[in-house]
Order: C-alpha cells, then structure tokens, then sequence
C-alpha cells in the first residue's frame, strides 16, 4: 500500500539525488520504493479497467439506441 511516509520518502530521495547524490544503499532503496509505487498504481488501473462494463449495442432497447432508427 501506498502510504504518505513512502511518497515523502521517494519525493527526499529525489531531492536528495539531485543535490548531493545518494549512496548506494540510497539507490537500492530509491529503486525499490519507485517500483513498488508502480506496482501498485499499475495494481489500481487494472482494477478500474477491469470494472468498466462496456454497453452491447446489439442488446440495447430502441430507446437509448437513437443512432440505430433508420427512419
């Protein structure tokens, strides 16, 4: 989970990489939190996709399907 520590902690080490560099532990973790921060908002996307429920117009009834009256 994503948690206010984790983004404050990615956001200093970039800070920190940025003006005085990071040590090697540093880098590993800035590594580490940056994919686990993708991996999770890769996770939620997944999810909102997969709830999307797409409209099958063949089965739609005349009245919300206007575009299909050929008068």
């Amino acid at each position: 989970m994503i948690t206010k520590e984790m983004i404050d902690r990615i956001n200093y080490l970039y800070h920190k990489s940025k003006n005085e560099g990071l040590t090697d532990e540093e880098k590993i973790e800035q590594s580490k939190l940056r994919m686990e921060y993708v991996k999770e908002i890769r996770q939620r996307v997944k999810q909102q996709l997969d709830s999307i429920k797409f409209v099958d117009e063949d089965n739609c009834h005349d009245d919300c399907c206007h575009h299909h009256h050929h008068h």
